[in-house]
């Protein structure tokens, strides 16, 4: 029995005996009868606890602060048209662990950045809380979804060899030895793509979930050293496809989120963003638009002087106000923009006709920019080779990922999330830091 199922279907424990263990998070009164919200981190809701002198020794109930950890039996009464819809009136108080006086999660409002500075204990805050349970549910919904589609999930390496978006930003990893401990260069995956890629050339439908890590010395609020990418790749897929997988996935992945948390999506709504609910719902109910990357150049033309960054002509890589007009104001709900120039766009991107674009998209969001960044994936062997010796890669490092294309790859295609980028979106919280249980920025390593 969880504080979530009994708030949830109060009228069906209406009057039962009720056993329940979890976290004082207030308490008040006076001599003769005192109230306790106590959660039990199945939901970010509180169940009030009645006590009264009569039966449970308040004397005993006084000494516990907030925090502690206690165990309660009572009746639990269900009034509708009360103010209080839910109480347990307890007939037995046990305190099981105090806290010492200096608990930093009070009552009173804490910082984002004090909070930042006690991860292992800010998860004991409302907002961290509903957070979390969000963060939980998002990741089950999506590991369902490719279930339910008949995916198979391969584990991705976290050690390589391959810097798989050659930008040269990842972290070297090695013992103290002089010598390599795996005889050459490792380093901390950046992606799980090219092993997804190699996987889906034989499985067919494929995707990785796991941590990716990134030597970018950035401070921005939606930058970390390590987080989370949910990236699938499917044979035989073109562009047009895998931009349809990534609408469709995200759409029945935030419908089936906001029902299982409820009370989540309630106490964000009335404490932090009124216009949640509205916000996803707008994305859930409108069409994916589609646009071509020189046709967004001109749409964005139009309006130019409205942006910090004017110049805007062909081969310019948007900005985030950039990716904002397009979703938010030109179209009002989600948009892929398609056929990126090469210039700025990885190695292993298909290649158009034309020499200058790859089928590439950005799907892009109202109030984030891109959310989901895929491609279809180059299957012409000399091509590839080409385009790793244009941008200086040393082609021996990605033998295994050329012969793929000698091995019966004809083509596949694929996405990547930033799986923070997505719960950021999903509840309105805007620094990524918040979003992941233990974060890793640059100067930041706690725990």
């Amino acid at each position: 029995m969880t504080i979530k199922q009994i708030i949830l279907n109060a009228n069906d424990y209406d009057g039962q005996k009720i056993s329940i263990s979890g976290w004082i998070f207030s308490l008040r009164g006076n001599l003769n009868i005192k109230f306790l919200e106590l959660n039990d981190g199945s939901t970010v809701a509180n169940l009030q606890v009645v006590l009264k002198k009569e039966n449970i020794d308040l004397e005993i109930v006084d000494k516990a602060r907030e925090g502690a950890s206690i165990s309660i039996t009572g009746l639990l009464k269900y009034t509708p048209d009360a103010k209080q819809s839910v109480e347990l009136h307890a007939i037995s108080f046990e305190l099981l662990k105090n806290t010492d006086e200096d608990f930093p999660i009070q009552k009173k409002e804490i910082s984002m950045e004090v909070l930042r500075e006690i991860p292992h204990l800010r998860h004991r805050t409302r907002l961290i809380k509903a957070v979390m349970l969000i963060r939980s549910t998002l990741a089950l919904e999506i590991h369902n979804f490719f279930a339910k589609n008949n995916f198979l999930y391969v584990s991705s390496p976290i050690i390589t060899s391959n810097d798989g978006e050659g930008a040269g930003e990842t972290f070297v990893v090695d013992d103290e030895s002089k010598e390599h401990f795996f005889g050459k260069k490792a380093t901390l995956g950046v992606t799980g793509q090219l092993h997804a890629e190699a996987y889906a050339i034989g499985m067919q439908k494929v995707y990785t979930f796991a941590p990716t890590f990134r030597a970018e010395k950035s401070h921005t609020k939606k930058h970390a050293a390590e987080f989370w990418m949910v990236e699938p790749e499917v044979a035989f897929y073109k562009l047009n496809d895998i931009i349809l997988l990534a609408d469709q996935m995200l759409k029945e992945v935030i419908s089936k989120t906001l029902v299982v948390n409820k009370l989540e999506f309630d106490f964000l709504e009335k404490n932090y963003d009124s216009n949640l609910r509205e916000k996803l719902n707008l994305f859930l109910n409108k069409k994916l638009s589609i646009i071509d990357y020189k046709q967004a150049i001109e749409e964005l033309k139009k309006v130019k002087d409205t942006f910090e960054e004017k110049n805007i002509e062909f081969g310019l890589d948007l900005a985030t106000e950039h990716e904002k007009y397009l979703a938010e104001k030109l179209f009002n709900g989600p948009v892929a923009v398609i056929n990126y120039p090469k210039d700025f766009k990885a190695f292993y991107m298909y290649q158009n006709d034309d020499n200058k674009t790859v089928a590439a998209f950005d799907l892009l969001v109202p109030g984030i920019g891109e959310l989901i960044g895929g491609s279809q994936r180059e299957s012409r062997y000399d091509k590839l080779l080409n385009r790793i010796n244009e941008l200086s890669i040393p082609a021996d490092d990605l033998k295994w990922y050329l012969d793929l294309r000698r091995f019966g790859d004809s083509g596949s295609a694929g996405f990547g999330l930033g799986f923070e980028r997505l719960i950021m979106y999903v509840t309105g919280v805007d620094n990524i830091r918040d979003v992941i249980p233990f974060p890793r920025t640059p100067n930041n390593l706690k725990m």
